[in-house]
C-alpha cells in the first residue's frame, strides 16, 4: 500500500495539541506524564489511520520504537537492584559516612559536580555515574540538609559533562561517528561550548553554596552515629563500586559491569554485614532495602532501591518510545524539517536548525540516540554546501541532543535520573543549568561565528 505524506497543517496542529496536553497535565493538573503521553499516542495513531496508514504499520512503529531502548531499560532494572544491594552491603552508607566527615555544606554542590565529572569521565557513562557515586552524593547532600533538587542538579551536571567529554562515552562516539569526525577532534571541538557552560555552572554553584545554611557539628554527629549503629562501616564495602569503575574504564559492556557490581555487592553484604538469608536477598532485590533505622534522615536515605522502584521509569520510557516509533513511522519529523530547510541562509540559521531538530526529536520521541541520528543524517550536505566543517554538526547534536534529553520528563535520561534520585525533572531543571546553557551557547556561537570551523574543502558550489 502506498503511503501519503501527512499534511503539515495536521502535524502542526498535533504538535500544538501534544504540548498543550503535556503542559496542562503536568503544570496545572500536576499529574505524572504517563497518561498524558499515552493520550497523545492515541491521537497520533488516529492521525495515522486517517491518513491511510495501516494498523500493522503503526503497530510495527510502536514495537520498533521500544526495541531502540531495550539496553537502557535493562540497565535501569539492574541499577534499581544495584542500589538496593549497595544499601544492604553498606557500600553507600560507608560513602555517606566518610562524606559527612570531609564535605562542607557550603561547598557540597561544587564537590558533587567535580566528583561526578571525574567518575563520569573515567566510566564514560552518566547512567553508571548517577546510579553509583551519584546516589552516594545524593545521600550526603540530603544528610547535610541540602535541597534535593540542588543536589540532583549538581550531580546530573557533573555526570553529563564527564560523559560528553569522555572518549569512552557511547553517545559521544555515536555523535562523532554519525558525522564522520575523529572522536578526539570531536571532543576538542566540544570544548568550545562545554567549558564556558561548565564555568557558568561553577559560578552558579558557588553562589548557591554561599547561601546554604551550615549544618551544626552536633547534627552531623547524630547522623554519623546512626550510620555506625546501623551498618559495619568499612573500606571493604567499597570493593563492589571499585569493580564497576574498573570494568567501565576497561571498556567492558555496561550491563556486565553492573552485574559484576550486583554480585560483588551481595558477597560484601554476606561477608561484611552478615546478611545470610537468601529470602532477604531476593526481597531486597525486588522491593528495595528496608531496615529498622531510628534516625528518620538516614532511614529516608538508605531505605530505597529494588527492581520495583524502577517500574515507574520503565513504563514511562516504554510509552515514550512507542510514541516515538509512531512519529518515525509517520515521517512527522522529516515533513516538518524539510519544509524549513529551504530557509537556511546563514551559518547561525543552520546551527540553530540543527539544534532545534535535536530538541524536537527529544521532545517527540524521548530518545537521545534518535536526537543524534536524525539530524546527523539530514544535515551533512547542508554543512558541506555552506562550507562548514561537519565537526560543528557533531558538536551541535551533542549540545542539543544528549544534553537536552535529561530535561524531558518522558526522555530516557530524564525518567532514569528521576527514578534513581527521586527528584522530578521539573524540580531539578532550575539547578541543572549546564544542560540548558550548552545548547544556548551552541546557537549563540553559531550566529556570532565563534568556534565555527570551516570546511577544508573550499571548492565553489
Amino acid at each position: 500500500m502506498s503511503r501519503r505524506q501527512i499534511p503539515i497543517i495536521q502535524l502542526l496542529f498535533f504538535i500544538m495539541l501534544l504540548l498543550g496536553i503535556m503542559m496542562y497535565s503536568m503544570f496545572v493538573l500536576q499529574v505524572e506524564p504517563h497518561f498524558p503521553l499515552l493520550i497523545s499516542l492515541l491521537v497520533l495513531l488516529l492521525i495515522g489511520l486517517i491518513n491511510k496508514f495501516s494498523w500493522n504499520e503503526l503497530e510495527e512503529g510502536m514495537v520498533d520504537g521500544i526495541k531502540l531502548a531495550i539496553k537502557p531499560l535493562l540497565i535501569l532494572a539492574i541499577v534499581g537492584m544495584l542500589i538496593a544491594v549497595w544499601m544492604m552491603s553498606g557500600t553507600i552508607p560507608t560513602l555517606i559516612y566518610y562524606g559527612l566527615h570531609v564535605i562542607s555544606p557550603q561547598w557540597f554542590a561544587l564537590s558533587a559536580l567535580f566528583i561526578c565529572i571525574i567518575v563520569s569521565t573515567f566510566t564514560g557513562s552518566s547512567f553508571t555515574t548517577i546510579g553509583t557515586i551519584g546516589i552516594a552524593m545524593f545521600g550526603i547532600g540530603t544528610a547535610l540538609g541540602i535541597h534535593p533538587a540542588l543536589v540532583a542538579g549538581a550531580v546530573i551536571s557533573g555526570a553529563c559533562f564527564g560523559d560528553k567529554m569522555s572518549p569512552l562515552s557511547d553517545t559521544t562516539n555515536f555523535a562523532s561517528g554519525i558525522s564522520g569526525v575523529d572522536i578526539f577532534e570531536h571532543i576538542k571541538h566540544l570544548s568550545w561550548t562545554m567549558i564556558p557552560a561548565l564555568m557558568i555552572s561553577i559560578v552558579f554553584f558557588i553562589i548557591i553554596g554561599s547561601n546554604v545554611e551550615p549544618s551544626t557539628m552536633a547534627d552531623i554527629n547524630i547522623l554519623i552515629d546512626s550510620l555506625e549503629q546501623s551498618f559495619t562501616i568499612s573500606f571493604w564495602t567499597l570493593l563492589s563500586p571499585a569493580f564497576v569503575i574498573i570494568f567501565a574504564i576497561r571498556r567492558k559492556p555496561t550491563l556486565l559491569a553492573l552485574l559484576v557490581g550486583l554480585i560483588t555487592g551481595l558477597l560484601v553484604a554476606i561477608t561484611i554485614q552478615g546478611v545470610y538469608e537468601p529470602k532477604l536477598w531476593m526481597e531486597t532485590l525486588q522491593h528495595g532495602f528496608h531496615a529498622p533505622i531510628t534516625n528518620d534522615t538516614i532511614a529516608t536515605i538508605v531505605n530505597r532501591g529494588g527492581l520495583q522502584s524502577m517500574m515507574w521509569a520503565i513504563s514511562l520510557i516504554m510509552i515514550a518510545l512507542a510514541f516515538g516509533g509512531v512519529v518515525q513511522k509517520l515521517g512527522v519529523l522529516e515533513t516538518l524539517i524539510e519544509s524549513a530547510l529551504k530557509r537556511l541562509k546563514r551559518t547561525g540559521d543552520l546551527i540553530a536548525a540543527t539544534a532545534a531538530t535535536s530538541i524536537a526529536v527529544n521532545t517527540l520521541t524521548g530518545e537521545q540516540y534518535l536526537s543524534i541520528l536524525i539530524p546527523g543524517q539530514m544535515f551533512p550536505k547542508l554543512y558541506e554546501k555552506q562550507q562548514i566543517h561537519v565537526k560543528n554538526l557533531s558538536r551541535t547534536i551533542e549540545d542539543a541532543g544528549t544534553l537536552v534529553n535529561p530535561l524531558i520528563p518522558w526522555g530516557v535520561s530524564g525518567a532514569f535520573f528521576t527514578s534513581v534520585l527521586g527528584v522530578s525533572v521539573i524540580e531539578y531543571i532550575p539547578y541543572a543549568i549546564f544542560l540548558f546553557i550548552s545548547p544556548i551557547l551552541t546557537v549563540v556561537f553559531g550566529y556570532l561565528g565563534w568556534g565555527i570551523a570551516k570546511s577544508e574543502n573550499r571548492s565553489a558550489d
